[in-house]
């Protein structure tokens, strides 16, 4: 499986604050199925140790380590880049931090909080300089929570979406879970990722989180496979995936 979105980089963000944490997540990674993760830092202001051009660099030295301990895990580089920043930074900059440095496909972070005036101008904006945006964790932000149709239309624009597993884990009444799912159903979703930030917060248990869904959603256990194997490889070879498989119906109680 691929993780296509983790903060295993250490003392930059607020992932781990050492290489040993570093290590503990790819331990947890490997037990849990994944053979490459994505180091994504934060990239924006209240995070300035992330600096774009030394990201490749500290991807090299986490593993060189993760060698040297003969872990069987593969890190590439990347980056969360903040719509602000994506926006202000220059091209050079933003391809370093470029999901696998393909120099293509950005991660940008959807806020948490309300979506800023003209969210999909400034998106569109990243793309026509030559990128293509996949939208972190859309499925946790309030607007588009209240406007589900309103993702889709981001996607028929050209963003590709990312979903956080553990969402499709909340309570059965939750605005998140609800609209993972319909992502997913509606083809409006293109991986599945942790967001991880440590071995103990956040934890990269993508497999746990993998079987879990597919518990709550069974009808929609290959297109959730699909997530987490085809559509990141594409994504990361700066590609975009092709169509995701057809999800299965749910029975009827009788």
């Amino acid at each position: 499986m691929i993780d296509l979105h983790t903060h295993v980089l250490c003392g930059i963000d607020d992932g781990p604050p050492d290489m040993v944490g570093s290590v503990a997540m790819a331990e947890m990674a490997v037990a849990e199925g994944v053979g490459t993760l994505v180091a994504t830092p934060h990239v924006r202001p209240d995070h300035p140790r992330v600096v774009p051009r030394e990201v490749p660099e500290r991807v090299w030295q986490l593993q060189s380590t993760l060698d040297r301990y003969e872990l069987p895990l593969r890190v590439l580089p990347g980056g969360e880049v903040a719509l602000g920043p994506a926006l202000e930074l220059s091209d050079d900059d933003l391809r370093a931090v470029t999901l696998g440095g393909n120099g293509a496909t950005l991660l940008i972070e959807t806020p948490h909080g309300p979506l800023p005036p003209l969210f999909e101008e400034h998106v569109d904006a990243v793309a026509d300089r030559g990128f293509v945006v996949v939208l972190a964790h859309p499925e946790l932000n309030p607007d588009l929570q209240a406007d589900p149709d309103r993702l889709g239309r981001l996607v028929a624009r050209g963003s590709l979406v990312q979903l956080t597993a553990r969402s499709l884990r909340e309570p059965r009444r939750s605005r998140a879970r609800a609209l993972a799912a319909r992502a997913l159903e509606r083809g409006w979703a293109h991986a599945l990722a942790t967001d991880s930030h440590s071995a103990d917060w956040r934890a990269p248990r993508l497999g746990s989180q993998l079987d879990a869904a597919r518990r709550a959603h069974g009808r929609l256990a290959d297109v959730l496979t699909w997530s987490l194997t085809a559509a990141p490889a594409a994504i990361l070879q700066g590609e975009r995936p092709g169509p995701p498989p057809a999800t299965g119906r749910r029975l009827r109680r009788r």
